[in-house]
């Protein structure tokens, strides 16, 4: 994980009680707008496929840079979705911004004061869980300390999408914190994680990160998944590369 700083460690003081995404994604988004030198934020889940969910917008000028990715098939946004990688856009206005996305870039010129973006995707092992989208409206990049705090908020933001979808509420009686593991005392959980990391020949941490990442993408329970792996009516052998 990226550097941590203001944002990150007031995402971690969000209150593991919380039980919808959508306002999860608006604490996160809220959280990133007041620590950030941002305008505005936008979260979605699943951003290159067909199942993309926008969670929330602060504003309407956020909510228009989701519509116009989506309506385009281009953008920032959807390259950081594609590629699981930050993309980081200090001015719209540079020629290689320009030739990079056509469409998008000038749409965005000319329909909103937004200037640049900062693109994170929120990553799970090789699984990528959707991104945060925040704008500036002045050009120029943040400082060294902001954005490696932004990159860390976008690594703790993924965890907690990830937590909160497959794995919700209490931990077997006690209310968990966002960083706790999920697999405290659940055998089932144990046993179908050395099962995958047998199937996949990987070890025990990139296992569990594959069935979070496979529990969340089919909106399912990862307790759920981990009986399907022990009953064996699901397995992750053909899943071995992706």
């Amino acid at each position: 994980m990226a550097r941590s700083g203001e944002v990150t460690s007031a995402l971690l003081a969000i209150a593991r009680e919380v039980t919808d995404d959508g306002a999860l994604a608006a604490l996160i988004c809220r959280a990133c707008v007041a620590g950030l030198d941002v305008d505005g934020a936008a979260l979605s889940l699943l951003t290159a496929s067909v199942a993309r969910q926008t969670l929330h917008t602060t504003d309407a000028t956020a909510e228009l840079l989701e519509e116009l990715q989506l309506t385009l098939n281009e953008g920032a946004c959807i390259e950081a979705a594609r590629t699981g990688s930050p993309v980081l856009v200090d001015d719209l206005r540079h020629p290689t911004e320009l030739a990079r996305w056509p469409a998008f870039t000038r749409a965005v010129l000319e329909q909103t004061p937004v200037r640049a973006l900062l693109c994170l995707p929120l990553q799970w092992g090789s699984s990528n869980l959707g991104v945060l989208d925040l704008y500036r409206c002045e050009p120029g990049s943040l400082s060294d300390h902001q954005r490696g705090d932004a990159l860390a908020a976008a690594d703790t933001a993924a965890l907690m999408m990830l937590t909160l979808r497959t794995d919700p509420g209490e931990l077997d009686g006690h209310t968990a914190s966002w960083l706790e593991p999920a697999v405290t005392n659940r055998a089932e959980i144990h046993q179908a994680t050395g099962m995958v990391a047998t199937q996949l020949g990987v070890d025990a941490a990139d296992a569990l990160a594959r069935m979070r990442a496979h529990a969340f993408s089919h909106q399912r329970l990862l307790i759920d998944v981990s009986r399907d792996i022990v009953a064996r009516r699901l397995d992750f052998t053909n899943e071995r590369d992706s």
